[in-house]
């Protein structure tokens, strides 16, 4: 008897820049391990469907972030800057600055950007839902997005999820 591959639904409804890298990396690692994989895209995961994704952190919302620098000597960048609130929240820019850091942190590291693993998802056969009502909501078309997205609504992605496996909100 022929075994079946197992089944992986996940919900991407978040799209800053390290809520963007889970659905992506855990995508292309069950589909590398031969596990059929379907990611559905709902509320502010849906602009990682972008042609262009513009998915920058956030440090004030996000108390737990560390802040480290990518460039220095060892030690320097293994600092954990405790940088107050006050700051975080309320420097203008201080969100593109941080995103930079992160990005140069994680190409320095050799950690591939949200693009890379995207079209991986989709080389390894991964399967992209977005959330119709949602694009409704938002305003979204579907010429915004990358080739290959299916368009659906919740109960759909149900069908779907209800016999996976694995099933993850991220």
């Amino acid at each position: 008897m022929a075994e079946t591959a197992k089944k992986v639904a996940l919900i991407a409804s978040r799209g800053t820049l390290d809520w963007a890298y889970p659905p992506f990396i855990l995508g292309s690692a069950a589909a590398a391990m031969d596990m059929e994989v379907v990611i559905f895209f709902t509320f502010y995961g849906l602009p990682l469907l972008n042609k262009t994704i513009d998915a920058k952190v956030s440090p004030h919302s996000n108390p737990a972030m560390p802040m480290k620098m990518p460039f220095g000597n060892e030690g320097f960048q293994n600092i954990n800057w405790q940088i107050p609130k006050i700051i975080t929240g309320n420097v203008p820019g201080f969100d593109t600055l941080a995103t930079s850091l992160m990005k140069e942190t994680f190409k320095n590291k050799g950690v591939a950007t949200i693009e890379e693993l995207r079209e991986l998802c989709i080389d390894c056969g991964v399967k992209f839902i977005a959330c119709q009502m949602t694009m409704d909501v938002f305003g979204f078309s579907k010429e915004d997005f990358i080739d290959g997205v299916e368009f659906a609504g919740a109960a759909m992605f149900l069908e779907y999820a209800a016999d996976a496996d694995i099933q993850l909100f991220i």
